[in-house]
């Protein structure tokens, strides 16, 4: 059984997840209309899986005797300066949702739930790879410059392969 405390941050993770989803899938949309479609791709998986994480959130808070409870979100930014400020916007956007998850785990351990303790690890471990493959992402489009980055964008797809 879930206290009320790690519900309601729970809660708060699954708004922070949908939005996260929403947000990559506004970027891909933003470089799939500037001729990136590797890039888009990307972001459009990345959205994909944002959402994936909502859900486990919604099934464990349920499973777990609580309520989920599906909010509405904000609306997403719909235009960007160029791609490598937007790449490096994801990379803060990581940052932020791994600093939320340590918040989630450090209310599990302060309300001895041993379970949500352990089921959140994997998110722990997860946002490792996020924040690590956004960074890869930023280090190549540095090394790509301005005439590299359509070979980036085209071959960018294989990268999700090395999570």
């Amino acid at each position: 059984m879930l206290t009320k405390k790690v519900e309601e941050i729970c809660n708060r993770q699954i708004e922070r997840e949908g939005y996260s989803s929403n947000l990559y899938m506004s970027m891909a949309s933003w470089a799939e209309n500037k001729g990136m479609a590797g890039m888009a791709a990307w972001l459009y998986a990345q959205a994909d899986e944002e959402r994936m994480h909502m859900l486990k959130f919604i099934r464990f808070v349920n499973e777990r005797g609580g309520v989920a409870v599906i909010p509405a979100f904000k609306q997403p930014p719909v235009k960007y300066k160029g791609i490598h400020e937007m790449f490096k916007e994801v990379l803060r956007h990581e940052q932020f949702i791994s600093a939320s998850i340590n918040e989630v785990l450090a209310a599990s351990i302060a309300e001895n739930d041993y379970a949500t303790t352990n089921w959140i690890q994997w998110f722990v471990k997860e946002q490792v790879e996020e924040e690590s493959s956004v960074q890869l992402i930023i280090d190549k489009l540095a090394l790509a410059g301005e005439q590299g980055i359509y070979f980036l964008d085209r071959d960018i797809m294989r990268m999700r392969g090395e999570k």
